[in-house]
Parts: C-alpha cells; structure tokens; sequence
C-alpha cells in the first residue's frame, strides 16, 4: 500500500518517486520527489575559479542542496503544543432551529439513538450543506480527506459563511491529503469562529517526501475517521470523506458508499470521540504550521465557490441540495427514523503515536466483541478487504461451523488499489474451498443500480465499509477489513443494535449479484471463476489485462500485507 521507493531512470534524467499503491480515491500518495534532471553534458561554462561546471552540475548541487535543507526542517520537529488551548462540545439547545424539532422525539426515545441512512451521494452531501446551514452554534468536522474540487470548494464555503454569523466551526483534518491546499487552510485558520486544526502534521510544507524518508514511523499512520456534527444534535458517520468522488460528482470514479445521520445518544458520543482527537498529542492548531504561507483572499475563495455553483456540476448540486427535504423533516422533528440502541466505537488517537502491538488503543478488538460471535450470518461490505493469515481462518472457521459468512469488495476491475486487491486474491481460493461467499463489484455498475441495491455513467468503485452480524445488529463507517485500519490508521463508526437495518444489509448483499457484481466460484479443478449472471464465465479477473493481472500477482509474492 505505502510506499514502495522505486527508482526509475531514463534518457536524460532520474526521478525518484514514492508511490502510493493505496487508495487512489483515499489518496494515501505522500510526495513525488524529482531530482534534477541529468541532461546531456552541455557546454561548460566558466566559474570564477576558472573551473568549468556543467549546467547538469550545477542542477544536481541545487537539488541535493534543496534535498539537505528540506530535509534539515523535516528533522526539526513538530512545533510544541503548550499553549494550545484545549475546547469542547457545546451542550445542545432545546431552542435552536434543529434542537426545537429533535428534543421532543430524543425525550420520546430516552437511551435511543434515531438513525437515517444516506445511501444517495447527492442526497449524503445535499444533507451535510443544509446542517451546516441550520446551525446556530457549533459545526464540528473531522474528516481524511477534503479535496479543493466542486464539492470541497462549496463546503469550504459553507463553513466559511456560519463562522461569519457567528456558529463556532471546529475542522480537524488529517494532512496527508492537504497537499496544495494550504492558502486556503490558511484562510479558514485566519477567521474569526473558526479553528483548523491539522492531525499529525507534516513540518515541511513542500517537501512532504522529504518528511516522510525522516519520519516515516510517524506519519505512516494517519486519521481515518469521519464525522459531521452540527449543533451537538445531529450528526453524520460512516465512510464518505469530502470530495466529489464520494458524492456522486467524479468524472471518472464514482464511489459506492454509506453514510448514517444520527439523532439522540449516540450524539454526544460522537462529540466526545471528536473531543478525544481534537485535544490529543497529534492534533496542531494550523497556524503553528502555516506561518509562512500566503492565506488565500476571502473574496476568492467566494468566487471559486460562485464558479463551481455556475458550471453544469454546481447546478445539479443546487438542485440536489433544493430537494433534500430530509433536513426540514427533521428540523420539524417528522422524519421517519429507525430508533435503536447505538454506539460510537472508536480506535484511541494515542494509536498514532504507539507501536501496532497496543491492542488496547485498537479498535478492531472493541468491534469484534461488541458484534459477539455470529451463529447464524456474517455479511461484510468492505472496499479494501485483506483478511490476513489470522482474518482468513477466523471466517473459514465460521464457515466451516454453518455460519453464512458473505463478502462484497471490489472486482481488480474497479478498484483503485491494485496492491490491496494484491493481499485479497491470493486468499480467494482457502476462503471459497471453506464455504465463504464472494462478490466483486462491477466497475461499470450504474448509478440507478447503486441507489437501489448498494447505496446509490462512469466506472463505479466500493467504498463503504459495513458490517451484519445474525441479522441483529451493523457497522457503519470508517474501518476497513485490513491491516491498515486495524493496526496503523485509527477509526471510528456506528455500532447499531437494528435487525432493520442489519436485514437491508443482508438485502443488499442478496441483489449484489447479478446486478452489480461478479460471483467468485471455484471450478471442479480447483481454479477460479467468475459469473457476471448473465451466463458467461471468465477464468481469469474480468474486464482486466494481462498487466493489471501481473502486478496483483508480484504484489501477492511481496511482504507488504501489513501496509495494506
């Protein structure tokens, strides 16, 4: 997954590169770093010394000393955190647009938490602009990912005019993915009502590759947590991150997940995980890191968001956020929600900054015993899905015992992760001989398709992360089923003691095939198959090339699973 340092050479230059074989959606690429280009030996030209010195020379002596002095502010460490000041949760009001509507039904349902799922992209961000809109005293933010596209712009905006009347914003983003965005972080740092704060930081702004070959321990575990918490009264969880993939609003990629908006109990408990993460050891008031950095005006940030709402895309959103009438509903208190027992799991944010062998900072541990142990079905919706020698045969020992175990992830077709699909593919085959269920989505999976059977035309890639068990009780949000999520990344979601929702999971893993996804199949010589329901078979992994099928196999044979 993170990353393999390869070293390419070519006519007339070197580049040394960090690739990224994680999350081309969740973009895990931390720097590409280009050496100065060796071209062919040109003239000399005369030094004061009287030493000729090719221009070459002189390019490799500039990037070795950009290279040192970057490298030089990477080992200076982070800046110290005591004068930071530490904040909280706002308690709720009773009398605030959103509280007048949701306190009567939170009395009606005491110890209950009232669920809406958000399986529409659109629907999932028209949602989140018209809480933010709502609040009139607190927006609380943490998320993996916020991009500077259509959608993140219009977000940042959003944020940027409740400050101004006067609602206290609090956005915690992990910086792995803020490359490029630092004017604009610089702005929203800079206003009034309104604090950033960056989840361990890079120290150089510019040369993120430098800091990672410094500090690589560090900042190979990253924040991977996701929620959306307007008013101390309601708030969104699951595995969206804020960027138009995620939305429905990529050109190339549009990602199939699940989001829950939650009232009642398991409000507070999410505040508090935010609270937990927002004071800890690894969260940097931005302006001890942007002090240097030109903010971006105001007035231009307003105008990239009046652009984005001018073009094709803007006005579709404008219409798609004009008729989310979920949020009136529920400001008026006559949304129809699933009421049930419901609560916040989450990995201990000092995970980032302990060795992986502290399994009492884990989430995964909590998750698998508030779940229990399946006796009847296991349904698992996973986008990156590496189950590990020791995941493996925990779900082969299930099968085996009659429990219907079921996975849904990404065909090699429509994932982004090519070495993730790596650590899954070679253990298809045990799990498949043990009696293990197995889906692959389709890349060309439709919209219409995804909006009735997995949660919402161009490819179509898996990105939600849920779970059944027993048809009782599910999982929404941010934990993969791999490595990374349970031993590096830290995490968090929604525990929900619903057989509702737990049986439209179950639903839906039930119209994956032939709909939107491939049957993994075992033939009578033990190699596999896959049906896409129309009758045709392939023997090797459809829709691919020899290529994409050769780095899955080179992938499979190196020890990197526990990146993945």
């Amino acid at each position: 997954m993170w990353p393999w340092l390869t070293l390419a050479t070519h006519l007339g230059g070197i580049h040394w590169t960090l690739v990224s074989f994680r999350r081309g959606a969740e973009s895990r690429n931390i720097a590409t770093l280009h050496s100065s280009a060796l071209h062919p030996m040109a003239p000399s030209e005369q030094r004061p010394s009287g030493r000729p010195r090719s221009r070459a020379a002189k390019s490799i002596a500039a990037g070795l000393a950009a290279a040192v002095a970057a490298l030089t502010t990477a080992c200076a460490g982070l800046p110290p955190l005591q004068n930071r000041t530490a904040t909280f949760a706002l308690e709720p009001s009773a009398t605030s647009q959103l509280g007048r509507g949701l306190t009567p039904l939170t009395e009606q349902h005491p110890g209950k938490t009232g669920v809406f799922v958000l399986a529409d992209g659109r629907l999932a961000f028209g949602m989140r602009v018209l809480l933010a809109r709502a609040a009139t005293r607190s927006i609380d933010i943490q998320t993996y990912i916020w991009r500077g596209d259509a959608t993140g712009t219009m977000m940042f905006e959003e944020v940027l005019r409740a400050a101004e009347r006067g609602v206290r914003v609090r956005l915690l983003l992990d910086d792995i993915n803020t490359s490029g965005l630092d004017p604009t972080l610089a702005l929203l740092a800079s206003q009034p009502n309104l604090e950033l704060r960056l989840y361990n930081p890079f120290v150089s702004r510019g040369a993120r590759g430098l800091d990672i070959l410094a500090d690589f321990g560090r900042l190979n575990r990253r924040m991977h947590n996701k929620s959306f918490t307007v008013d101390n009264q309601v708030t969104v969880v699951g595995g969206r991150n804020i960027a138009d993939e995620y939305f429905e609003a990529g050109q190339q990629t549009r990602l199939v997940d699940l989001d829950v908006a939650a009232v009642g109990q398991a409000v507070p408990e999410v505040s508090a995980e935010f609270d937990l993460y927002w004071n800890s050891a690894s969260a940097y008031p931005a302006g001890l890191l942007l002090g240097g950095v030109q903010a971006e005006p105001r007035a231009a940030l307003a105008q990239r968001a009046d652009e984005v709402q001018r073009s094709p895309a803007g006005v579709a959103y404008a219409a798609a956020i004009a008729s989310t009438g979920e949020v009136e509903r529920l400001r008026a208190g006559t949304l129809e929600l699933e009421w049930a027992a419901a609560r916040v799991i989450h990995d201990d944010p000092a995970k980032t900054l302990q060795p992986s062998t502290e399994t009492d900072l884990q989430m995964l541990p909590q998750l698998m015993a508030a779940f229990g142990q399946p006796t009847a079905s296991l349904d698992l919706v996973s986008a990156y899905f590496v189950p590990g020698d020791g995941g493996t045969e925990a779900l082969m020992a299930l099968a085996r015992r009659g429990v219907r175990v079921r996975v849904v992830t990404n065909s090699l077709a429509a994932t982004d992760v090519i070495s993730v699909h790596a650590g899954y593919a070679k253990r298809r085959g045990p799990l498949l001989r043990a009696g293990v269920e197995l889906y692959e989505l389709k890349p060309e999976a439709t919209v219409e398709h995804r909006s009735v059977e997995l949660g919402s035309s161009s490819k179509a890639g898996l990105h939600a992360k849920t779970y059944a068990v027993d048809q009782r009780a599910i999982f929404v949000g941010s934990f993969n089923l791999d490595p990374r999520s349970a031993r590096l990344n830290t995490e968090m979601g929604l525990l929900i003691e619903s057989g509702t929702l737990a049986k439209r999971l179950a639903g839906i893993v039930d119209a994956a095939y032939p709909g939107v996804a491939f049957r993994v199949t075992l033939a009578e010589d033990g190699t596999l198959r896959w049906a896409d329901g129309t009758g045709k078979m392939f023997d090797v992994d459809p829709e691919t090339g020899w290529w994409r099928r050769a780095l899955v196999a080179i992938g499979s044979w190196l020890p990197i699973e526990w990146l993945l």
